[in-house]
């Protein structure tokens, strides 16, 4: 019942794409000082967009959802929940966790104890039992069919042997790094033995989705303060449940492949860093930094939008550069606008015929 049994350790098999993603995300990571020192500004705008993507996205996985406007004070302004409200205070929460891991992980000791604490404090707000202790009855992973079936995707490990699996776990896991295992393929391992596991009654994957940020931090891959992996996850969730559902077979027997989940995280994570460094990228020449945020967080626009949500992706900015890049890109012939006044929107409005075939033909 581990991945991290040497009968499975030896049979992974490491294919050459899983290699290459290995070796992009090595090249990603090595690239993190230098837009530190080159693009502190881009990088501030980045990390405020994430830490509110990441928030809304692993809430919304679970199926906990608060409007915009609450999304923002919540997490924007670091405003309370409201009394009595289970999803404010559920999405207050994974705020707290998160901005704590993203500023102290350095100090956290990676122990079953301190996952204690993080659930206990993940629930801070929603006044919920059985919090910050490992579950007391047993559970099941399923999915509900549209006729009404229920398919049990897997069953996890027994109540009365949570505890003691879990701290088999972090053993496993601590001796597991003297190997010469990639340590990014270790925090895989983990994750999908968390998951197998399941060790509370609630909260399991926003959970595992905070401490996929905390390993990746352990490992010096900090992608995670600038690029939602929740988001990444959330836009290919029917993989993210594939691959786990194809990994854990047999889990319980250390029959089980882990190979299909490790090749989806590892390409959550490459996903993370490439989409870090476009967003950093390199300032188009004539354009300020204030100009380049604008026209990045345009460019991340899906549908029309009002320039308060536009304003959300970049708030570093003053809302004055923001509605002089939408004029401008308005009489490039790029936006339009629709409407007028404090309810307007905007819209991109798609490239001639001949800009696309340009595009296409490279």
């Amino acid at each position: 019942m581990s991945s991290f049994a040497a009968e499975i350790l030896d049979s992974l098999r490491l294919t050459h794409e899983v290699v290459a993603t290995i070796r992009a995300i090595g090249e990603g990571k090595g690239k993190q000082d230098l837009f530190k020192e080159r693009a502190p500004e881009i990088l501030e705008n980045l990390r405020q967009v994430a830490i509110i993507e990441s928030t809304e996205s692993s809430n919304r996985l679970e199926g906990i959802t608060v409007p915009r406007a609450s999304l923002e004070r919540i997490v924007q302004r670091n405003e309370d929940p409201r009394a009595g409200s289970r999803s404010e205070g559920e999405i207050a929460g994974y705020r707290n966790m998160l901005g704590l891991i993203h500023e102290r992980h350095d100090y956290m000791d990676f122990s079953p104890n301190l996952l204690l604490q993080l659930h206990r404090d993940l629930f801070k707000f929603s006044g919920t039992g059985g919090v910050g202790e490992w579950k007391r009855s047993d559970n099941v992973i399923s999915e509900k069919h549209s006729d009404g079936s229920i398919f049990i995707r897997f069953v996890p490990t027994p109540a009365w042997q949570t505890a003691e699996a879990m701290t088999i776990l972090h053993r496993e896991f601590a001796a597991a790094a003297a190997t010469e295992v990639d340590p990014l393929i270790l925090v895989a391992l983990y994750i999908l033995d968390f998951l197998c596991i399941h060790p509370f009654s609630d909260g399991n994957g926003r959970m595992v989705r905070l401490l996929t940020v905390l390993l990746l931090y352990r490992e010096d891959y900090d992608v995670a303060r600038y690029v939602s992996l929740e988001r990444l996850i959330e836009q290919t969730k029917e993989s993210y449940y594939e691959t786990l559902f194809l990994s854990s077979q047999g889990w319980h027997e250390n029959a089980h492949d882990p190979m299909p989940w490790v090749a989806y995280f590892l390409g959550v994570v490459k996903a993370a860093y490439d989409e870090f460094a476009g967003g950093v990228g390199e300032l188009r020449e004539g354009r300020g930094m204030k100009t380049h945020l604008v026209l990045q967080a345009v460019d991340q626009m899906f549908g029309d939008f009002s320039i308060s949500e536009l304003h959300e992706r970049c708030p570093t900015v003053g809302w004055d550069m923001v509605r002089h890049v939408l004029r401008a890109e308005r009489d490039a012939g790029r936006l339009e606008a629709i409407g007028r006044g404090r309810g307007a929107r905007w819209r991109k409005r798609a490239p001639p015929a001949k800009e696309v075939i340009a595009d296409l033909m490279g």
